[in-house]
């Protein structure tokens, strides 16, 4: 008697982020057929708030995301009408709390529906026991020792794998809440317990990690934040959630929500690939994806409604977890404001050099520990309009001493100078941002993984289960693979080119992970692969990236089967989303900023159409 096809795993992503669009949950669990649903509300912003809302002790402030709650609960009935299952982070720094309002709010509704929950993401005793006792926490972008960071922590998260979300679904859990799971973890969970994968299946481990870091940010793989946006079918007024079908092997196929406008092609799948990578070692807690032998092809034309083609994602490497997970430890900062200047016309450097230097004069600089000025935008030659012409001075600052950004001694002295200084001097009339708010700084370091208290919590069996840190390990690289093109080549092959914006024909994506900022780039025919890889060497990544170089080291590597060039640009953030004092705080605008600036392009690549 022949074996029984297990049918493919289909498993749909109804949120990228805590802003999200909420409807994505009950749309899919009403509408397509699918075995789970994931979602993502953790970033590492509102982990440092939430951690420091926790310790703070507010007693209005909810410490798990309640955007979670606002999407789940019209889709309550229809997950349990339709047999979906459920795997989230929206835990937050309070997963706990987070199940508990959610049983309350499944029994008012009287549905049928078992919730469980992980613990073991929060770590601080662990990590401020540790400082006790002089072990350091190298940070992971910097290269810095904690003991020299001028913050105290107060709170510490560490990044769980997916097996505690295996064990609550094998004990019967429907929906099963986490904390700081890694983004790609749930997908992995989900299909470990579908196939019955264990901890040293990692070839199949490798490839639903990739799986769920091309969903976990939702329709950044279907069409958001895609470079090749005007080639988007229909009006992009609701882009459809990405949904992955998961083969026994690992091998996946990407689609997406039936009748939504946005599209799943190799090219968003690569897009999506390449953002928040850190080199062709991908880390999770569970296995170790290896990404510069990954294969993606276009199959299934109009196979969905609205959709042009879905992406079959294969080829990925694979290697043992590291003893490590990541460890993102909060402090306070102090306090931040800032106050924008607008300047017009002529002489845009010379007019804010002015007010930059009556700006330093009149404030006692030493209670600062970030004081900049940036001018952002400017002036075209002979504008056909006065916005056009004018460009914002921003004055950001950050202090300890929330005295030190009072109303008296940062706005009124920036803001009295108006009449001494540049031609046309206006500031915003709108001064809330200029009153001083707390914020938060954030170390990110490796934590062992036998440290975290991880634990499964089936409250509806009354049991709770340990989950054993992996004891077959490689330790953690520091230093990936890094290399320009090694051969020569003969650019004058490629025929007469046009200096133009190197984004006229080269997609980019790129991302944050603390202070590192990533970019991959990659073009969209196998034969301008060769053009692609020689002209963006580090050398000319630091060239385009101009005033915006900080000298610290690019980490590049090649990943030829997706014809896409990859580069780690350490420390680029200043300090990452939560402290960072650019507008840039995640890092998403880098590739839109380098996509723009001029190079020698091919006429023949430019004949193809431009992006």
């Amino acid at each position: 008697m022949g074996s029984v096809e297990v049918p493919k795993l289909r498993i749909a992503s109804a949120s990228g982020s805590v802003t999200d669009r909420r409807c994505g949950f009950a749309s899919l669990a009403e509408n397509e057929p699918l075995d789970f649903i994931v979602g993502d509300w953790l970033s590492e912003y509102n982990m440092t708030t939430r951690g420091g809302s926790k310790i703070g002790n507010s007693a209005t402030s909810d410490e798990f995301e309640p955007s979670f709650l606002e999407a789940i609960i019209p889709a309550l009935p229809h997950l349990e009408k339709n047999h979906i299952k459920v795997a989230v982070n929206a835990g937050a720094s309070d997963t706990q709390k987070l199940h508990n309002t959610l049983v309350e709010l499944i029994s008012s509704k009287g549905l049928n529906l078992k919730v469980a929950w992980i613990e073991g993401d929060e770590v601080f005793d662990a990590v401020d026991k540790a400082l006790k006792l002089g072990n350091g926490f190298t940070n992971l972008t910097t290269g810095q020792q904690i003991a020299d960071w001028q913050f105290e922590p107060i709170y510490a998260q560490a990044y769980l794998g997916g097996w505690g979300i295996v064990e609550a679904f094998r004990h019967g859990a429907d929906i099963v809440l986490c904390g700081r799971v890694s983004d790609a973890s749930p997908t992995i969970a989900c299909a470990a317990y579908y196939y019955g994968w264990g901890k040293s299946d990692y070839d199949q481990l490798a490839h639903a990690f990739v799986a769920g870091h091309l969903i976990e940010c939702g329709t950044y793989v279907t069409g958001g934040n895609f470079s090749g946006f005007k080639s988007l079918p229909g009006r992009s007024l609701d882009i459809g959630f990405p949904v992955v079908e998961i083969e026994s092997n690992g091998h996946f196929i990407v689609s997406q929500q039936k009748n939504r406008d946005g599209m799943v092609t190799v090219d968003t799948c690569k897009a999506q690939l390449l953002y928040e990578i850190q080199g062709p070692f991908y880390y999770n807690s569970d296995v170790v994806a290896i990404l510069d032998e990954i294969k993606m092809e276009q199959r299934g034309e109009n196979r969905v409604p609205m959709l042009t083609a879905v992406s079959h994602v294969s080829n990925v490497g694979s290697r043992k977890p590291p003893p490590t997970t990541k460890v993102g430890i909060t402090a306070h900062g102090g306090y931040q404001a800032e106050l924008h200047y607008f300047l017009c016309g002529l002489d845009i450097k010379e007019k804010a050099a002015m007010l930059e230097r009556q700006a330093r004069h009149l404030l006692d600089e030493s209670k600062y520990h970030c004081l900049k000025f940036r001018i952002n935008g400017s002036c075209p030659e002979n504008p056909s309009n006065q916005d056009s012409a004018t460009v914002d001075l921003r004055i950001f600052a950050q202090s300890k001493d929330e005295e030190a950004l009072s109303w008296a001694n940062f706005f009124r002295p920036l803001t009295d100078n108006i009449m001494q200084t540049y031609p046309g001097a206006t500031f915003a009339t709108d001064a809330r941002q200029a009153t001083p708010k707390p914020y938060y700084e954030y170390w990110v370091a490796l934590f062992p993984q036998k440290d975290a208290k991880h634990v499964c919590h089936v409250p509806f069996k009354g049991i709770s289960i340990p989950i054993e840190p992996p004891v077959d390990t490689v330790e953690f690289l520091h230093s990936q693979a890094s290399y320009n093109t090694a051969d020569a080549i003969d650019f004058a092959s490629f025929g007469k080119t046009t200096r133009t914006a190197l984004g006229a024909v080269v997609h980019a994506r790129s991302g944050d992970k603390g202070s590192d900022c990533n970019v991959g780039f990659f073009v969209r025919n196998a034969d301008e692969w060769d053009w692609l890889r020689h002209t963006l060497s580090m050398e000319r990544i630091r060239e385009l990236l101009g005033d915006d170089d900080t000298g610290k080291p690019i980490f590049r590597f090649e990943l030829p089967n997706i014809h896409a060039v990859h580069f780690l640009l350490k420390d680029h953030l200043d300090r990452g989303v939560a402290s960072s004092s650019t507008y840039d705080v995640l890092g998403k605008n880098l590739a839109e900023y380098l996509r723009c600036k001029y190079v020698d392009v091919p006429d023949i690549f430019l004949r193809r159409g431009r992006i």
